[in-house]
């Protein structure tokens, strides 16, 4: 069972390799001048959520494309990989974290990335939670503001006093997600479980992967052309 504090969740891991020179830099620069965790938590969190463009086609079966390290470099990345990046950035800045992942029904999605999934339910969908004034916090660093901007929805928020998660509206009253399932929260990866969920549950993805073409889900979420599902 994941520990709910202690000196591990401040340890640099195979995926929240923090001890990189790049995420140590990333760490500096946004961090500057925030002496409360609580500030360098939500500095970081807007970091993460807006240079790192949330990209689902970015998807690998290669377990190396998701240590926090790769994933700051390629500069985008799935809902996973922005959660570990977060994380790592996180504990690099003296801040108790772990990963938390949920199964979500997710109304708002592209058509490509339906037809490619055969479901709207997202499995081992991951967030972070700091533990900030002794409680823990989720943050959701997915979708970065330029996304929202072009798909039509808020950003979402971030203050370091309440949880950060996704709405079950937006703000024209459309359906957004629904929270179906929550994990564990954990120390580190679950990389092997992940993977093998991704695979049982989503049969086109090895195809997907072996075609490598690849996409661009920000010009497929242009608002008024992302495919609403569910309502």
């Amino acid at each position: 069972m994941t520990p709910t504090t202690g000196p591990e969740l401040l340890e640099a891991t195979r995926y929240l390799d923090f001890q990189d020179e790049g995420i140590q830099t990333f760490v500096r620069r946004h961090v500057v001048g925030a002496e409360h965790p609580r500030d360098r938590a939500v500095a970081l969190y807007y970091a993460v959520r807006d240079d790192i463009i949330y990209d689902p086609y970015s998807f690998s079966l290669d377990a190396a494309t998701l240590t926090a390290s790769h994933v700051l470099r390629a500069g985008k990345s799935f809902c996973v990989g922005k959660a570990v990046l977060l994380a790592a950035v996180g504990r690099a800045a003296g801040i108790p974290t772990r990963l938390g992942f949920a199964d979500v029904r997710n109304h708002l999605t592209s058509p490509r990335l339906m037809a490619l999934m055969q479901t709207d339910i997202f499995r081992f969908h991951g967030f972070v939670e700091f533990l900030l004034d002794n409680r823990w916090l989720k943050a959701t660093p997915a979708f970065n503001r330029s996304l929202c901007e072009k798909a039509g929805i808020r950003a979402l928020e971030f203050d370091g006093t309440q949880d950060s998660v996704f709405h079950p509206f937006d703000s024209t009253g459309k359906r957004h997600m629904e929270y179906l399932r929550y994990y564990e929260p954990r120390a580190d990866l679950p990389v092997t479980e992940l993977f093998e969920t991704f695979v049982r549950h989503y049969p086109r993805l090895n195809a997907f992967i072996s075609d490598g073409s690849g996409g661009n889900f920000e010009d497929e979420a242009i608002a008024g052309e992302a495919e609403e599902l569910g309502r």
